[in-house]
């Protein structure tokens, strides 16, 4: 019989805030906005008055169909305003961010700061 394996030297164990510890102190981040590429669409849209449809394609380098179902998403929960219309013969559609989006933005964004001070309290 062989000695055991020695035990791999353990750093300290380091408390991390469990879910439930937080939950007094921050809001969740909200799932709508915490996807990639719908994270993507409200950002640019709180830069910019409204954006086309093609330009958020081009911008965020998503295909037609993803662009359109998180912008849908982000429709139905009120954070965008999607306008279509005709510029001469072509069908275009425009995006703005509503107020409900921008207040959900930065709600995400102070939660997103409040992580990181947190972290580098650390």
């Amino acid at each position: 019989m062989g000695r055991p394996a020695p035990q791999a030297a353990r750093r300290p164990a380091r408390a991390f805030a469990r879910p439930q510890a937080l939950a007094g102190r921050a809001p969740a981040l909200d799932p709508l906005i915490h996807e990639r590429v719908r994270l993507g669409i409200v950002s640019a849209l709180a830069a910019s008055d409204s954006l086309r449809f093609g330009e958020l394609k081009s911008l965020l380098k998503t295909s037609d169909g993803n662009l359109s179902v998180h912008a849908r998403k982000l429709e139905e929960a009120g954070y965008l305003a999607c306008r279509k219309y005709f510029d001469g013969r072509m069908p275009a559609t425009e995006f703005r961010l509503t107020a409900a989006g921008r207040r959900a933005l930065e709600r995400y964004l102070e939660h997103l700061e409040a992580v990181i001070r947190a972290a580098r309290a650390r």
